[in-house]
């Protein structure tokens, strides 16, 4: 959700890169993924709705509490409950976030019809469950190798699914979140109208906000007493996600040396890249983002069904493919850019998508 803008702010400059480098997790799971070229690339932003640490530690209590994420560590899962294409331009004169919405129901490699987010956890769970057979009992080597499963599930889903190439990741799960949101301090939204929601902890009154590391959580978590559900919680991750970015740049956050070491800190603690990643290249093309460069667009759906008693959202992968194709390579004179979300009779219909210098205002 948020792990690009704060990998912007945590990697900025060659002396912070040095640390930086030393200390983030990375993964091998892009594998024979092509190299990342030289021009556009396309990186994919996983966030889990795992309640345990990157070692697979059940997180403290105190933690859970703070989350408002339930009692029990084995909530959640492993499932990847936001998913966001991001397409960075080469020197940065653009960025652009495709949001998948987590329920599509897509073909999974190796697991035939499922949910989009499932593809992560049901690869982890065989792949932990072969090593057993094989008589590994290590919970760490399970753990890690489990998540490589994992994520190497989750990218080759995501690209076959949008007909992409995938050339890095990041990943983040809900304590990643938290620390990070704390670390960048009060994020400003702005509500439509005033939400409440025990599920997730919402409360907000309608209008702008400033909401801090408990209340942001809440914020991009909550998808009960929203219209559309999901897919107004997808269109709040992209609102928060623009508005830590705009607080980056403007607040002068990037220039404070204890700042920068706490989201540091928490960039260490919670998120994985890539191993091929090249930090200070991210760094180059998205500084200046902010300041209305970046936008957002949710996927449509052609509506909702049941599948295997399961709530899911019906998609066409092939007009699926041309929306991304139409958003990634517009034509040369768009009459406007549009955001796919549907209404809450369930059909689709376009809006403006999510960008520009303010701060926008979602359900």
């Amino acid at each position: 959700m948020i792990a690009c803008g704060v990998l912007t702010g945590a990697t900025f400059g060659y002396w912070y890169y040095d640390k930086v480098a030393n200390g983030l997790s990375t993964s091998d799971a892009l594998g024979g993924a092509p190299a990342a070229p030289e021009g556009d690339q396309n990186i994919l932003l996983m966030g889990l709705d795992s309640r345990k640490d990157l070692n697979g530690n059940p997180l403290p209590k105190s933690i859970l509490e703070q989350l408002h994420a339930g009692a029990s560590s084995n909530v959640g899962g492993y499932n990847a409950n936001t998913l966001i294409l991001l397409h960075t331009s080469s020197g940065g004169s653009r960025a652009t976030g495709i949001s998948i919405p987590r329920d599509n129901l897509v073909d999974v490699p190796g697991f035939g019809k499922q949910k989009i987010k499932e593809a992560y956890g049901l690869a982890k769970a065989r792949e932990e469950e072969r090593l057993v057979a094989q008589g590994v009992t290590d919970r760490a080597e399970l753990e890690k190798s489990g998540r490589e499963a994992g994520r190497r599930s989750e990218i080759e889903t995501v690209r076959k699914f949008l007909n992409v190439p995938i050339h890095h990741f990041a990943e983040i799960n809900l304590a990643g979140f938290y620390d990070l949101a704390n670390a960048l301090g009060g994020i400003e939204v702005c509500l439509k109208r005033a939400t409440k929601d025990e599920y997730s902890g919402a409360d907000f009154r309608a209008g702008r906000q400033v909401l801090n590391a408990r209340q942001s959580l809440a914020f991009v978590r909550q998808r009960h007493q929203l219209a559309n559900g999901d897919l107004d919680r997808t269109r709040r991750q992209q609102a928060f996600l623009l508005s830590a970015m705009r607080k980056l740049e403007t607040s002068g956050t990037l220039d404070k040396i204890e700042r920068g070491y706490t989201l540091l800190d928490a960039a260490k603690r919670d998120i994985v890249i890539d191993n091929r990643w090249n930090l200070m290249d991210f760094v180059d093309r998205m500084k200046g983002l902010a300041g209305g460069k970046m936008d957002f667009h949710t996927l449509k759906i052609k509506g909702y069904g049941t599948y295997r008693n399961q709530s899911v959202n019906i998609v066409d992968p092939d007009s699926i493919r041309r929306e991304v194709q139409g958003i990634l390579r517009p034509a040369p004179h768009p009459t406007s850019s549009m955001l796919h979300q549907p209404r809450s009779d369930g059909k689709s219909e376009g809006r403006k998508s999510l960008g520009g210098t303010g701060i926008p205002c979602v359900y």
